[in-house]
């Protein structure tokens, strides 16, 4: 009975929703088309001013003179639009390849490179250089960074900047301490790691503390980056940075590689060795050394 029931009302049922869902496919098929279309462009949507601020502004003002880079206003009037794409999507391949501006660049900046910025795109590159071009309108733009008047040179202030760099004051944010990847000659010392580049020199690399303290409040290079995320340096700790960077800016830059240090290392290692294989032998010198030979002597005594 139930069966006979079920075989009534099946093809009545099957009816019912083929006639509500007849439409469905059609309306899935128009949100689909919809959201493809819309997804280009929320895919390119980005704070275009925090973009310049996290990544060119530690190098590059637009308006005010230059900072460790060019000065970024009516850079489109200066430059062709196309190279700088090029420039600013793979800065590396351009240097290495010896690109005439790309080295006239580098030479102005002392030697500093800018660095490939880690996922960005032609979209974001077109961006920042429309961003750029509105900046360089307006009488003064946001990152127009006039030169300050620095205070006094401190050798207090370049003593806690020293603290900052050991380790022995922590930072703010809790990020890592500079000597644990990098050098500097302080005081006619080595001091610090060598995962990092020295950085006794740096102070004249970057044009000043004014540029410095720009360049440490959000470094540029991917791995500085990658480590601070989340960890930046306040103004105060820049500053201190920044006074003993330029206090040891006279020196020569620590060389590791240097025959003296290696022939220490030589000698101290060899005189170690040979002291603790002297040692040990004294403390087990009644050590069991051997078994045949004990046995062949006791049988030769026998006889």
């Amino acid at each position: 009975m139930s069966s006979q029931l079920n075989k009534t009302k099946s093809p009545r049922t099957i009816r019912f929703l083929r006639s509500r869902l007849a439409g469905l496919p059609l309306v899935l098929a128009g949100a689909l088309v919809l959201l493809l279309s819309m997804a280009p462009s929320v895919r390119g949507q980005i704070d275009i001013a925090q973009y310049f601020k996290q990544n060119c502004a530690n190098c590059h003002w637009i308006g005010g003179g230059r900072l460790v880079g060019p000065d970024l206003k009516n850079v489109s009037q200066r430059q062709d639009r196309n190279w700088m794409i090029r420039f600013i999507l793979d800065p590396k391949s351009m240097l290495d390849a010896q690109d005439p501006v790309a080295m006239k660049l580098k030479d102005e900046s002392n030697g500093a490179l800018m660095t490939n910025v880690p996922g960005i795109t032609r979209a974001n590159v077109e961006a920042l250089l429309d961003f750029i071009d509105a900046e360089s309108a307006l009488d003064s733009s946001q990152f127009f960074g006039t030169p300050k008047a620095l205070e006094p040179f401190s050798d207090s202030v370049a003593a806690l900047g020293l603290e900052i760099f050991a380790g022995r004051k922590m930072l703010a944010k809790g990020g890592p301490a500079c000597v644990s990847c990098h050098s500097v000659n302080a005081s006619g010392s080595g001091l610090g790691g060598q995962l990092g580049p020295d950085l006794t020199g740096i102070f004249g690399r970057l044009n000043g503390r004014t540029a410095l303290q720009a360049w440490l409040s959000s470094p540029a290079t991917e791995t500085m980056r990658s480590v601070f995320k989340g960890h930046e340096l306040d103004a105060d700790e820049t500053r201190e940075l920044a006074m003993f960077f330029e206090s040891v800016s006279g020196q020569a830059e620590y060389d590791p590689d240097t025959f003296i240090i290696w022939l220490a290392v030589v000698v101290c290692g060899l005189g170690g060795g040979i002291f603790g294989m002297v040692a040990f032998g004294g403390i087990w010198s009644k050590r069991f050394r051997a078994v045949r030979r004990p046995l062949i002597t006791e049988s030769i005594k026998k006889r």
